[in-house]
């Protein structure tokens, strides 16, 4: 989720981290956020990544927010304090009970899928001494659910892995390579993922540009080509489909109220990674 901000007053911050080692297959990231008690109130804007979050805005309930398709605006209050676990794309439903397909676009109550258990984290959460500690304590709580739990849908994790930025092929040549077919594909892909395979790969393309672009201070023409856009032109439609804003926009917001106080690099590192290798 990138986090991108109208603030009237400062005092916001944004870190991630990995997951424990038991979890990095299933999480891709821990996360706080907080505004600070003397800060205006502040926006903040989701960007689809294709991954499912498990969030708690310490004090309420937990909540979960299924795979996104469009961007999402919130308003926290100064003193906010959220933690959130961040699902990879395939990996929710094993965790949450639910295909994430029902997920899609929505956010819901914990508790509308775990009952009281999901109230009592949030009391657990409400009463710990530290963000780092709530957020330490929903990335237990994954951790306790997964016990027993049957893994990820092999094949939709290598689908994943084959669409994420740099990669060679296309989504066309999925059903071949993988030897299943399109029906198959489409219906494994929507159960774990709540996404059609075309449309996780442009998500995952987009959020490769967004971390080339914290990354390095390249023009847009040339952060569009090393992102595997086929123009500048490609990139700012996709930008004003899935963040609401144009890519100068966005980065403009990024560069005056993100880059001091977002940590994105749990998140953003692999398709860094990816960048280098082109593999």
């Amino acid at each position: 989720m990138l986090l991108m901000a109208s603030e009237r007053g400062g005092g916001e911050s944004y870190r991630e981290r990995r997951a424990a080692p038991s979890l990095r297959g299933w999480l891709s990231c821990v996360w706080v956020q907080q505004v600070s008690s003397g800060s205006a109130p502040y926006e903040h804007r989701s960007v689809p990544n294709g991954g499912v979050e498990l969030r708690c805005r310490v004090g309420s309930v937990p909540r979960v927010a299924g795979p996104q398709t469009r961007a999402t605006v919130e308003l926290l209050a100064p003193g906010a304090v959220v933690v959130g676990v961040r699902f990879r794309p395939g990996a929710a439903p094993p965790a949450l009970g639910v295909p994430a397909s029902e997920l899609l676009d929505l956010e819901v109550g914990a508790d509308e899928l775990w009952g009281r258990p999901a109230t009592a984290l949030g009391e657990r959460l409400a009463a710990s001494a530290s963000p780092e500690e709530a957020a330490t304590m929903l990335e237990q709580e994954v951790l306790s659910r997964l016990a027993g739990a049957t893994a990820p849908d092999p094949l939709v994790g290598e689908v994943v892995r084959r669409l994420h930025p740099w990669r060679k092929g296309d989504v066309a040549s999925l059903t071949s390579s993988l030897h299943v077919s399109e029906r198959q594909l489409r219906r494994r892909c929507h159960d774990a993922v709540g996404l059609a395979p075309k449309t996780l790969q442009r998500m995952l393309r987009f959020q490769g540009f967004l971390a080339l672009a914290q990354e390095a201070d390249a023009d847009l023409a040339r952060l569009a080509a090393d992102a595997g856009y086929a123009d500048q032109a490609h990139l700012t439609r996709e930008s004003r489909r899935l963040s609401g804003r144009s890519p100068a926009a966005l980065l403009r917001e990024g560069e005056e109220h993100c880059r001091r106080t977002h940590d994105h690099a749990a998140s953003y590192a692999p398709l860094r990674a990816g960048a280098l290798t082109r593999g």
